[in-house]
């Protein structure tokens, strides 16, 4: 077993910097006032869940969880994500209270690395669940908040990427010959790997018709200009009326400019069973968020109601934001000598009494005196000759 260094951290694992953490925290103050002015309520969950519950229904894949063992034997897990352990609270408690419920959380999760490739093992989400309505208008309420919180942080160059399970799924069962080349097909598109995709058909060796469908459909799926442009490619589904219906209710809201359907959207988080979707901002070469319906995942917790969400990567959006100008916050420092103390104290109470940010700093202590004023908009001397208004 090779030592551990001085300065190493687990792999993944990251050390938030003061400027980021504050940055962090105002993520979170905005995105708590704003959703709570939408009707959710917060909600925090235990960061470490049983494996058998939280850990098997999630969809993250085994490997990426990180497992731990209580002292009585049980298997534990640092929870993958915010939408499990909400339904698990959900189903147990909260639905016999109140029905439709609106829960919003900002937290961390956790997914463990097998490589490092510059993935964070520990990274914090905020997002909403609506847990038990069924109906279109849920769904657009949940991408509509999404998109109005985007631009509560001042973001206005995103789109929001919407598809929906159960069309790609009817598409893939019918035009493949067995479950695995569906799935196989399915992991492709999760991938974004459309070289792979067309390789794959090929290589299936499927009826003319079949494989022509699939390329065909890899095409024009990504670029549709309207929903029914799909009709060809699905036998009749009530799951096309559902996203026509989706569309206009996203036109009624002013808000169909940010949007853009693509049918072969497909996700790892392997619960959802309905409409789903991505949001990407400039600044980010990633999905800075995600979600969708996902209501088998109650189904697990012995409930049978619908739900939709989505969750928003606080790292990601403030790569998005790392181009807006901030104003700096008024921070004083009051330096001071020793027999000064007292003064210097009267000083900065006085500061503290009107809301500034203030310092008291000892200035024999100071090994670069210059330097440590640069962090500051504005330096006080008391004693040793200095001026008080400096």
């Amino acid at each position: 077993m090779s030592s551990i260094k001085m300065f190493e951290k687990p792999l993944g694992m990251r050390d938030t910097f003061p400027q980021i953490y504050e940055k962090v925290e105002a993520v979170r103050h905005t995105g708590r006032e704003f959703l709570r002015s939408r009707g959710y309520e917060f909600i925090k969950t235990p960061t470490v869940e049983y494996f058998d519950t939280v850990g098997k229904a999630s969809a993250i894949s085994d490997a990426h969880l990180f497992k731990l063992v209580d002292s009585q034997g049980n298997t534990l897990v640092l929870r993958p994500d915010m939408t499990t352990p909400i339904a698990r609270v959900a189903t147990s408690k909260l639905l016999k209270e109140k029905i439709p419920l609106r829960l919003a959380y900002f937290a961390s999760v956790f997914r463990a690395q097998e490589t490092e490739g510059g993935r964070p093992a520990e990274f914090e989400q905020m997002g909403i669940e609506l847990i038990g309505d069924n109906s279109v208008f849920a769904d657009a309420e949940v991408i509509v908040t999404a998109m109005e919180l985007l631009k509560q942080f001042g973001l206005e160059e995103f789109k929001v990427t919407i598809g929906h399970a159960g069309v790609l799924n009817c598409i893939l069962q019918d035009y493949t010959e067995s479950i695995e080349q569906e799935d196989t097909l399915r992991t492709l598109l999760v991938q974004r790997n459309y070289v792979g995709f067309e390789e794959a058909v090929e290589a299936f060796d499927l009826p003319k018709t079949k494989s022509d469908a699939l390329l065909q459909f890899i095409e024009e799926a990504m670029t549709l200009k309207e929903i029914k442009d799909i009709e060809k490619y699905v036998r009749k589904n009530d799951a096309l009326d559902y996203m026509q219906q989706l569309a206009k209710l996203l036109e009624v809201a002013n808000l169909a400019d940010y949007v853009a359907f693509d049918f072969t959207l497909s996700s790892h988080m392997s619960y959802y069973t309905g409409m789903l979707f991505e949001v990407f901002a400039s600044g980010s070469g990633f999905p800075l968020g995600n979600g969708g319906r996902y209501d088998g995942l109650l189904e697990v917790f012995d409930s049978k109601v619908g739900a939709t969400g989505f969750s928003i990567r606080v790292d990601r959006l403030l790569e998005t934001l790392a181009g807006q100008t901030v104003e700096k916050e008024e921070a004083i420092v009051v330096l001071f000598a020793e027999e000064d103390f007292e003064a210097a104290l009267e000083k900065v109470q006085a500061f503290r009494l009107a809301g500034k940010q203030t310092t008291l700093q000892l200035r024999s202590s100071l090994v670069d005196e210059e330097a440590f004023q640069a962090h500051f908009t504005k330096v006080v001397v008391v004693g040793l000759g200095g001026n008080d208004d400096e």
